[in-house]
């Protein structure tokens, strides 16, 4: 039963998604507000209400949200509200609340043209009208305001914003400083590593960011923050915030590492390593396993493990 713990309420709601549940927020201030709110499905919006109401709140109590980041499962249901909600969060946020038929043509032309990079055979090049397959469960709003590093949100005076960008290129959070609290959308999760997924270039660039890359660099920045505790977008909340951010560098090293092992004997293509990290879901879930593929990839380059090189089209890998 949904109830109020240091002026913070957490509501579970299903989504269509492997994932499972997300955890959305309410939190008291100076205005009510939801921080993410699930899905665009009738089961979302039924759970929500559920849960407000064991609050003694309805949907139309709520006076504004503020998004960690874009994705579906945590923006979605932004279309059940009245249009009049206020919405705030990252900027980046806006290329995929909105979707223009321009950003769409050009995801689209992006994703060709890393395909080939990749080393994709042609077979799967219409499965890049299937990476927009979660977007069925997008709103189409429009944010009423940005949100950036070290931001106080309108009505909640007591929070200040964290930009930790990885997991999305949208990802924030929210700390409370008087006593370590953290909402943190899915940057930090108790029983799983988040996807870093791979995103068109950033408006106005040409070059792809490296997600990986991101997302560490936005842990150690969690670990020198005194974050006392994280209301995480799935799953269980996270006491042992230093040690967990540890054991996720750890072990994404240590996958990167059994990758490299691979490269001392033979040049592979992204395609040629994601089928050996993935060789069961890697043709069901290109993109998420893709996303991880390349993600280890870009961190061995980048600590000087490995090399690449482009012969045709396509990148090879290699010690």
């Amino acid at each position: 039963m949904a109830q109020w713990k240091d002026g913070i309420a957490k509501l579970i709601i299903p989504t269509p998604f492997p994932v499972g549940d997300v955890n959305v927020y309410v939190v008291k201030g100076e205005r009510l507000t939801l921080v993410d709110v699930g899905p665009k499905t009738e089961e979302a919006w039924e759970a929500l209400t559920e849960q407000l109401k064991e609050l003694a709140l309805t949907p139309e109590d709520i006076e504004q949200v503020v998004l960690t980041h874009h994705h579906p499962d945590h923006s979605g249901l932004l279309d059940y509200f009245s249009p009049a909600l206020e919405v705030y969060g990252h900027r980046f946020n806006q290329r995929w609340l909105s979707r223009t038929d321009q950003f769409l043509e050009a995801h689209d032309e992006f994703y060709h043209q890393l395909f080939g990079e990749f080393g994709i055979p042609e077979q799967y090049f219409p499965l890049i009208g299937a990476l927009k397959k979660t977007l069925r469960f997008a709103c189409h709003r429009s944010l009423t305001g940005e949100l950036a590093e070290g931001d106080t949100p309108v009505g909640l005076e007591e929070w200040m914003v964290i930009e930790t960008p990885g997991h999305a290129q949208s990802h924030i959070g929210l700390l409370r400083e008087k006593d370590g609290v953290y909402i943190g959308g899915d940057h930090l999760l108790a029983h799983i590593s988040p996807n870093p997924l791979l995103e068109p270039p950033l408006p106005g660039e040409t070059v792809r960011p490296k997600p990986q890359l991101q997302y560490n660099e936005s842990l150690r920045k969690l670990s020198t923050l005194p974050i006392q505790l994280v209301y995480s977008g799935h799953g269980d909340d996270i006491y042992q915030v230093n040690m967990l951010i540890e054991k996720r560098l750890s072990r994404q090293r240590d996958r990167a590492m059994d990758v490299r092992k691979w490269l001392e004997t033979e040049r592979l293509t992204v395609f040629d390593i994601c089928r050996r990290l993935f060789p069961t879901v890697y043709e069901r879930e290109l993109s998420l396993t893709i996303s991880e593929t390349i993600a280890q990839l870009d961190y061995l380059y980048a600590i000087g493990e490995i090399k690449v090189s482009k012969e045709e089209k396509a990148f090879l890998y290699y010690v």
